[in-house]
């Protein structure tokens, strides 16, 4: 296939955001992974009672590993997305999770979420579970209020594309274990086919409950101490993870165009399933794997020998692992030189296996490979598993961090994702090209503007904490030119109410205005001036002809606990309307405000009426309070219903 024909299909990779276990973002996890860190850890006491259920025995009604992978789960930013607290608490932490992870995902590609409203941008999430629906449910019918429709599965790729006024292709993907790369698989064909111009890949995993713990204990197949030893002759079954990743994705010869950062680039991809070449729906099939890797190579139309690493499905299973090393050594190892061996490891082994996320978690670790040129051990590997023909397959587990080889071409690295549903999916990554180097010019300095932004006052004090930072000696601020870093921050960074504007000619310069008075020369700019009032500002004729993007400090979210059942610090303060407006309003208010205006919908009064009878210890009349329709209002008629109680 012609490098013409190649690169008119490929697929950038231009942003990525994650919530993994020991890692709240892609420079964590690469140093996580450079280090040989092992992430999982103890159950924590609130998930569910996992000391009650442990024994490492199979059988049933017992949970084997009381070890596993996991992230904060209740740590959410309401008021930046427009929720009230009531809506945070009943949502599902998937959901809340998703919201930050894009947001964050889509800064980092320098896509501004404001310019993307209303086009056609695909959303497609890999997902497996509805835990905080089922728990919810589980409570009994009480507990089944019209609020827990916000909750189902479907809604997770929704709420995006709604947060965000996405109108392109919104879809939950499950295939058990490779849902989330199948996810990618969709968005990709999507971008070829030109249905999206630009497309969210996501996977979620959050366990909140230990039922299919419970279950694959029952059938030998988790981990006695929940660590995964892929490869390994000790591998003993699947470690559980929660996992949040989100990568965005763009046409190739699009994110040139534009300007974009790529950070990989997706050749090809496949999916396939085992159909009946297996002896029953749960085994994996030698067959099917075979048949998806060639698949995924002829689309991507490179030879599998050229592969230099792949990411494996990797579940530390004492059966999976053996299948899949072999079905990789078949395909990838013929034709290969013998000094040049495929190198193959497993995430899974730093973070625990994130069943429907596991994919994209694997995607991310690919992409950070490519960019740093290394290929990071893969743990828990003493004595190489006797069901793998290691003699005769050119396939090495790397123990140790070492450098992908050197070829004079762009690195090429693969990743496999394997469900129970026998959906096997196969991604084909290579390096990006490396960006071209700037030349300074030789001329005086000029002083650019720097603006700031975000949504409360708070948040905007943090995110010039971390410019200040980003800025310093030694920060990764200094790497990039100050009018690029001006450029980036003025024209791919959403601008929010709350604003601040600097002026400098160099990172120090501008360090020292974000942190206070200093001795430097003083700049003064009409366009700081009318950011800082909120006026737009023709950015176009400030930094003349284009800029070139880079990477900046992410938003500051600004999140508080919000989970059922906990009682907030402020929940018996005030009068019945100052409770009802603290815990449904979504933004600010006086008595003129309409009810409406304030974010109290149908669904937020069928709530309150329902708290209202629970408080007041009356029957609440559903149409007397639906005839409210100001902050005024609601408050005469809550002091008169707190007298009648």
């Amino acid at each position: 296939m012609k490098k013409s024909d190649v690169d008119a299909r490929s697929v950038a990779v231009i942003g990525m955001a994650c919530r993994l276990p020991g890692a709240s973002g892609a420079d964590e996890l690469w140093s996580l992974l450079r280090a040989g860190v092992d992430a999982t850890s103890e159950t924590p006491p609130d998930r569910y009672g996992a000391d009650a259920l442990h024994d490492p025995r199979p059988g049933p009604g017992r949970l084997a590993g009381h070890r596993a992978g996991h992230v904060a789960v209740a740590d959410f930013d309401a008021a930046f997305f427009g929720m009230s607290a009531t809506e945070a608490v009943e949502l599902d932490p998937q959901q809340r999770l998703l919201l930050m992870t894009a947001w964050e995902a889509l800064e980092d590609a320098g896509q501004r979420p404001d310019l993307l409203a209303g086009s056609r941008t695909g959303v497609f999430v890999g997902n497996a579970r509805a835990d905080h629906l089922e728990l919810a449910l589980r409570r009994g019918p009480q507990a089944a209020t019209a609020s827990q429709l916000l909750n189902f599965r479907s809604l997770l790729s929704a709420r995006l594309s709604h947060f965000l006024d996405l109108r392109g292709p919104s879809v939950v993907v499950d295939t058990a274990c490779s849902s989330s790369l199948t996810a990618v698989h969709q968005a990709v064909q999507s971008l070829r086919a030109g249905e999206s111009p630009l497309a969210l890949a996501a996977g979620v995993n959050l366990r909140l409950r230990p039922d299919e713990g419970v279950v694959m204990t029952a059938a030998g197949s988790m981990s006695a101490d929940g660590r995964s030893r892929f490869g390994d002759a000790g591998a003993d079954g699947h470690a559980p993870s929660d996992a949040v990743g989100v990568v965005v994705l763009k046409p190739l010869r699009a994110a040139l165009a534009d300007g974009d950062r790529v950070r990989a680039v997706i050749q090809g991809s496949a999916i396939g399933n085992d159909g009946g070449t297996s002896d029953s729906v749960l085994n994996p099939s030698l067959t099917g794997q075979i048949e998806v890797l060639r698949w995924a190579y002829e689309d991507a139309g490179l030879d599998p020998a050229e592969v230099d690493y792949v990411e494996a499905h990797g579940s530390g299973s004492p059966v999976l692992d053996p299948l899949e090393l072999t079905a990789l050594g078949e395909v990838l190892g013929a034709g290969r030189p013998a000094d040049r061996p495929l190198l193959v490891g497993s995430v899974k082994t730093n973070v625990g296996h994130a069943e429907a996320a596991g994919g994209l978690t694997g995607l991310l670790k690919a992409v950070l490979c490519l960019e740093h040129g290394q290929v990071p051990a893969s743990l828990h590997l003493r004595t190489p598993s006797p069901r793998v023909d290691w003699q005769r397959l050119p396939v090495v587990i790397p123990r140790a961090l070492q450098d992908l080889p050197d070829r004079g071409r762009p690195a090429v690295v693969g990743v496999s994702g394997q469900g129970s549903s026998a959906l096997n999916a196969h991604v084909v990554l290579r390096q990006a090209d490396p960006p071209r180097v700037r030349v300074k010019a030789l001329r005086p300095r000029r002083a650019y503007v720097l603006p700031l932004s975000a949504r409360t006052p708070a948040a905007l004090t943090a995110l010039t904490r971390a410019y200040a930072e980003y800025l310093r000696p030694g920060g990764p601020g200094t790497a990039h030119a100050v009018r690029d870093i001006c450029f980036s921050a003025a024209t791919r960074r959403q601008h929010h109410a709350c604003r601040l504007a600097v002026v400098g000619a160099s990172h120090e310069e501008l360090a020292a205005a974000l942190t206070g008075p200093h001795a430097g020369p003083v700049h003064t700019s009409q366009a700081a001036d009318r950011y800082r009032a909120g006026l737009d500002v023709d950015w176009g004729a400030e930094f003349g002809k284009r800029g070139h993007y880079v990477p900046l400090p992410l938003y500051p979210w600004q999140t508080e606990r919000y989970w059922p059942g906990d009682r907030r610090s402020d929940d018996g303060g005030g009068d019945l309307s100052s409770w009802v407006l603290r815990e449904h309003a979504r933004t600010g208010f006086d008595d003129g405000s309409t009810l409406t205006e304030i974010g109290i919908d149908s669904l937020a009064r069928l709530r309150i009426v329902v708290e209202l009878t629970k408080r007041s210890g009356r029957e609440i009349d559903p149409e007397e309070f639906g005839r409210l329709r100001t902050v005024g209002e609601l408050r005469a008629w809550t002091r008169a219903l707190g007298a009648a109680a």
